[in-house]
């Protein structure tokens, strides 16, 4: 009996809660999200403790987590497209218990400094995990269910938003900094076991290891980008948003304090009406994704996080902040579903780790640098002109958009 084109293409693409990558890869990322979010803030308010609310201190807790991604996303997305990804990811997790628990005894003798060394060293391997994370994506999931399955990422996201801060905060203050970092280790030990439940890796080409190579496969990525109008826009994107993220990002905790005239423990509250935001936001855009194209999301994303930024700078009222982080939250999806669908729609399966170890460091390393100077722009300027010009930044980015928005997302991605 002859099977019709409609039932084959059935078999090949279950449905989206049917693939099992995505159940397993989603799991491990929930435990990853609990040992993040305890890690974040039991440190974010172990150090404004310890330092009386230092801005150079507090903004150095944002450099150890992402100064990393921009040395090593370049050298992570290369090695990233070499190395069997499940077994990457899989030493990864592993690599980064065994840190935290390293970390963990030398801040037991006395060096609470070593805090920003367990968010330096996990962000380090993150830019070996997290592209080797996108090649898998590309492998096991259909294109048809590729937004859909950014959505869930980004509603599994949205979650920890809102029970991260609660967590982070409860864990702390009960428990105290040291077993606040010992959860995150375990936490990365329970991941790596789930994910050895992944699909056994592909056997693919062995690529020549001679001199050069290296070099020659890295040159690659930025070519690739270069070549790509989508991809190149897409990074100068990144690197004006960038910019404006850093500076909102590092000095939130003076939205509350100065601002808002609340205490520390306040940011939880802002994060988790934001991060519900998020929840509600992601099934919207999930539902209308396929319909709208990515640069368009992306686009509109970005304009209202300018408008949102530049208003929460100048808010003094409890109420109209949270609104206006609400409205953020409910339009963040958007920017994240729409950056993960253009790099890779526009990026061969071959090369997307490069892809991603290219524009990653364009949009993180940017923050890094104003989350640098954000102590001096606070010691200089008031909160309000510092959020204004962050969110100026803002649609600077989303105007760079405008080029490439009637650009179609091509069958397959070009050839190298």
């Amino acid at each position: 009996m002859a099977v019709s084109n409609q039932e084959v293409q059935e078999v090949r693409s279950p449905g989206i809660w049917s693939n099992r990558f995505l159940q397993t890869i989603l799991l491990s990322n929930v435990l990853v999200q609990i040992g993040i979010w305890v890690r974040n803030f039991a440190i974010l308010l172990y150090v404004a403790n310890k330092t009386g609310n230092d801005p150079y201190a507090i903004s150095l807790i944002s450099v150890a987590e992402f100064a990393p991604i921009f040395v090593f996303s370049f050298i992570g997305g290369t090695f990233a497209d070499r190395w069997k990804p499940k077994r990457t990811m899989v030493i990864c997790e592993l690599l980064s218990a065994v840190s935290v628990f390293v970390v963990l005894l030398t801040i037991h003798f006395g060096a609470w400094q070593a805090v920003f060394l367990v968010t330096f060293v996990s962000a380090i391997l993150s830019q070996f995990s997290q592209p080797s994370g996108m090649r898998l994506f590309k492998q096991h999931v259909p294109g048809e269910l590729m937004q859909q399955g950014m959505a869930l990422f980004q509603s599994m996201m949205a979650i920890f938003m809102v029970l991260g801060p609660m967590l982070g905060t409860f864990v702390y203050s009960r428990f105290g900094l040291e077993l606040s970092i010992a959860v995150m280790g375990v936490a990365f030990l329970l991941s790596a076991a789930v994910l050895v439940k992944l699909p056994p890796d592909q056997e693919q080409a062995q690529k020549p290891q001679g001199k050069g190579q290296f070099r020659k496969e890295l040159a690659e990525g930025f070519r690739y980008v270069w070549d790509s109008p989508v991809l190149r826009m897409l990074g100068a994107a990144f690197t004006l948003a960038g910019l404006a993220v850093g500076i909102a990002q590092s000095l939130g905790l003076f939205i509350v304090t100065e601002r808002l005239g609340k205490p520390e423990a306040f940011l939880q509250y802002i994060l988790m009406v934001n991060g519900a935001a998020m929840l509600i936001g992601g099934g919207l855009v999930a539902m209308f994704a396929k319909k709208i194209p990515p640069q368009l999301l992306l686009a509109f994303g970005m304009v209202v996080g300018a408008v949102c930024t530049v208003i929460v700078g100048y808010s003094t009222n409890v109420g109209l902040t949270l609104v206006v982080q609400f409205v953020n939250g409910l339009i963040f999806p958007c920017i994240h579903i729409g950056i993960s669908t253009m790099i890779l729609k526009w990026s061969d399966e071959s090369i997307v780790g490069r892809v991603n170890g290219v524009l990653n460091p364009m949009f993180m390393g940017m923050m890094v640098v104003s989350m640098s100077f954000a102590g001096t722009l606070k010691a200089a300027f008031p909160i309000v002109s510092i959020y204004a010009g962050a969110g100026v930044l803002f649609l600077l980015g989303a105007l760079t958009m405008l080029p490439i928005m009637n650009h179609k997302m091509p069958e397959t991605a070009p050839n190298t």
